[in-house]
């Protein structure tokens, strides 16, 4: 009796129903990504949301940090820059509300503090989203979700599904973390080689000790594009992403008693910056290797 056949009949449309829906996720994210230069188009053309009315406001601080590049540093010049930077700054000339736009560096430790002691009215600096910071804080709609990825020698020759072509093979993959956990759920026929951090993970790739690695999709590229790489390795398959092990992916986070206004005119904002092609834009400025 096969799988299918074992499912109580009451329960089996739900179930295919769960299946296409899945599909359909997947193919309209592959689609996205195709179209829009490698990254998935965060945003329903069917969407319809009203610009709020912001000229209330007195102004609008969003709290950063500037020692995190690519998305936060300060460049040659002395000036804040960076994908979350630009990204904000194009948030706010959207919103039309670029005189009372200010970005400001802070050390991260000291960013969750200084949003609750209303030293700022939003936080951009990639904070991962947990049920316990939902219960302080108030978060836009994602702008960006991080992916894993794998990388494997390139003399290998290997090609296709990474379940397929990684099967009995030694996979690296940093110990503790949410991507050993994917690589034993997803890709059991994989040997997962835990290491102790990302240096040794990209040496021991490199090295030969391992035939692949997963880890994290902003990384890996950027790592295999590099001097560092020596040309040794390419990435396979993928992107993969999950909610579950990933999170809900990088949001605005704002204090909850701007919630209502604030967070509706974020997300009218990014939905409007990704309709128009101009958060790909963004993306690509800074990711040219791209992490889909």
């Amino acid at each position: 009796m096969s799988f299918i056949q074992e499912i109580k009949p009451g329960f089996r449309v739900a179930f295919f129903l769960i299946l296409s829906i899945i599909s359909i996720l997947y193919v309209q994210v592959a689609q996205a990504a195709e179209s829009s230069g490698g990254v998935p188009v965060l945003s329903d053309p069917n969407e319809r949301l009203t610009k709020p009315n912001l000229s209330n406001l007195a102004r609008f601080r969003v709290l950063t940090t500037s020692d995190f590049p690519p998305f936060n540093f300060v460049d040659q010049t002395g000036r804040l820059a960076g994908y979350h930077v630009d990204v904000i700054r194009e948030v706010c000339r959207e919103l039309n509300i670029e005189a009372k736009c200010q970005v400001q560096a802070l050390p991260y430790t000291d960013l969750e503090g200084a949003l609750e002691a209303g030293n700022g009215e939003a936080i951009m600096s990639g904070i991962a989203i947990t049920s316990g910071l939902r219960q302080k804080f108030s978060f836009s709609r994602p702008y960006l979700f991080l992916p894993a990825r794998f990388a494997v020698q390139g003399k290998l020759g290997l090609s296709g599904r990474a379940g397929e072509a990684l099967a009995g093979r030694k996979v690296g993959v940093i110990a503790n973390t949410a991507h050993e956990k994917m690589l034993g759920t997803f890709f059991p026929k994989l040997v997962a080689v835990p290491v102790n951090g990302q240096e040794e993970l990209f040496s021991s790739l490199k090295e030969g000790k391992v035939d692949a690695i997963l880890a994290d999709g902003v990384r890996v590229p950027f790592w295999v594009a590099s001097p560092a790489a020596e040309k040794c390795c390419v990435l396979l398959d993928g992107p993969y992403l999950s909610q579950h092990y990933l999170g809900e992916g990088f949001a605005v986070m704002l204090r909850k008693g701007n919630a209502v206004q604030l967070t509706a005119a974020v997300d009218y904002a990014l939905a409007q910056l990704a309709a128009k092609g101009r958060l790909q834009e963004i993306y690509l400025r800074y990711f040219p290797n791209g992490f889909y």
